[in-house]
């Protein structure tokens, strides 16, 4: 009995969409492919903005700018969307979806964006939505989530989840460099754009945390924001003082409980352990850290980024997609708990570690511990550094509530004798809730 042949649309062909046609077509993978999908997959076509770029690897008769076309074709299966950003991808993903259409994404904006509504409408029309390489990758954290971690009660997620910043960090951390010239490097090798604020401030790391929050809790994907730090305020000094402390500086999309319906989410740089699993997530690669109540720690491991990387992701989806539609069945969409609440990240407290710069006076001291005191921040420990006329000051807290060591942070930018006040980062395993 000779297979179901399976009809796939992709819009994109960049690095991502580009390697997943190569995956496609790979004809000594030809058989694996048929067995995982329990189908022929026949690509149909390839949407791209500009069709007088050259597309290495990408038959030319598959090629089209007409995107909006291929998503309402009559005899497609399955659409793939790589292209990147919320409009006009949504528009496509929606016209696939509404007419039954199974869709893949790679679009973690998207889909922290609008991701509740997308897999309403998947369900709605009997279809699927799959976004595994929205997060992490090669790394299949979603599936493990959705699937073998489904009857878990998930604590705790904590995350390397841009290769950008980790790159960066490591290169702060290996070779005692400040913050521009490790970026510059980052953008010469290509794994930092030119303007990089999307990764450095965080934005990528949030929407990630979003979508991983969706399946670890059950918190809904509606565009809702939530706190962000980058690592543009992160110095040398710092990543020293971290070093003899026993720690490494990570950039950390965090999703956990706090008390009994209490989600906290945050992206932030933070001390980690040196002793911790995240610490040893060195260079571009991205890391995924789960605490279940029963499992306890578990922790997932790879490339984050790339062309076949994230092609191998999306392609395990589009697999999923095909089974599924060669059995009549869809995945249902997650579950939204609506007795979940979103809890202030003012109101979650932590170790803190704090760097100032202030004149090098008698009583200056004395002041700044003041201002500690005053915002109820108890300091465990302070080490000071002559620098010419000034004095640089880091201190470690006990733990502390986050609006208090915020109002202790404008406290003393009021002080004349604080001259500037570098990094505020929290110590992971150090008392967070």
């Amino acid at each position: 009995m000779s297979a179901p042949v399976l009809r796939v649309g992709v819009i994109g062909a960049g690095n991502v969409g580009a390697a997943l046609v190569e995956l496609l077509g790979d004809p000594s993978r030809r058989a694996a492919l048929l067995d995982a999908a329990t189908a022929e997959l026949e690509l149909v076509g390839v949407a791209v903005r500009d069709l007088t770029r050259p597309r290495p690897g990408v038959p030319r008769a598959l090629l089209s700018d007409d995107a909006l076309g291929l998503a309402a074709r009559a005899d497609l299966d399955i659409l793939v969307e790589v292209m990147g950003g919320i409009e006009p991808a949504r528009g496509y993903i929606e016209a696939a979806l509404g007419r039954g259409v199974s869709v893949v994404t790679a679009n973690k904006a998207l889909m922290a964006e609008a991701g509740t509504e997308l897999a309403r409408l998947a369900h709605d029309n009997g279809a699927d939505l799959f976004y595994e390489a929205a997060v992490g990758g090669a790394i299949p954290i979603l599936r493990a989530l959705r699937t073998s971690l489904a009857g878990e009660r998930i604590e705790r997620v904590m995350g390397i989840v841009n290769g950008t910043t980790n790159f960066i960090l490591s290169k702060m951390s290996s070779e005692a460099s400040d913050y521009a010239p490790a970026l510059g490097e980052a953008q010469a090798l290509g794994y930092a754009e030119v303007d990089p604020s999307a990764d450095v401030e965080g934005f990528d790391a949030a929407a990630k945390v979003q979508v991983i929050s969706s399946l670890a809790f059950g918190t809904p994907l509606v565009g809702e924001l939530i706190s962000r730090e980058g690592i543009t305020g992160v110095r040398a000094v710092d990543v020293e003082f971290a070093q003899r402390m026993g720690y490494v500086i990570k950039l950390l999309g965090v999703a956990e409980r706090v008390g009994p319906s209490g989600i906290s989410r945050r992206v932030h740089p933070s001390f980690v352990p040196r002793e911790h699993p995240l610490a040893a997530v060195h260079g571009a690669m991205n890391a995924v850290f789960v605490e279940g109540e029963r499992s306890g720690p578990l922790m997932w491991l790879g490339a984050g980024a790339g062309g076949f990387p994230t092609a191998t992701a999306v392609l395990g989806d589009v697999l999923d997609a095909a089974r599924n539609r060669v059995s009549g069945r869809h995945d249902v969409p997650f579950t939204v708990d609506d007795t979940l609440h979103s809890v202030p990240t003012e109101e979650t407290t932590s170790v803190f570690y704090l760097s100032l710069d202030v004149l090098d006076e008698p009583g200056v001291l004395a002041s700044v511990a003041g201002v500690f005191g005053r915002h109820g921040v108890s300091i465990q420990s302070m080490e000071q550094f002559g620098v010419g006329h000034e004095a640089r000051l880091c201190f470690v807290t006990h733990a502390a509530r986050t609006g208090d060591v915020t109002a202790t942070l404008e406290g003393l930018r009021e002080l004349s004798a604080v001259d500037s006040i570098g990094a505020c980062i929290r110590v992971i395993d150090g008392g967070e809730q």
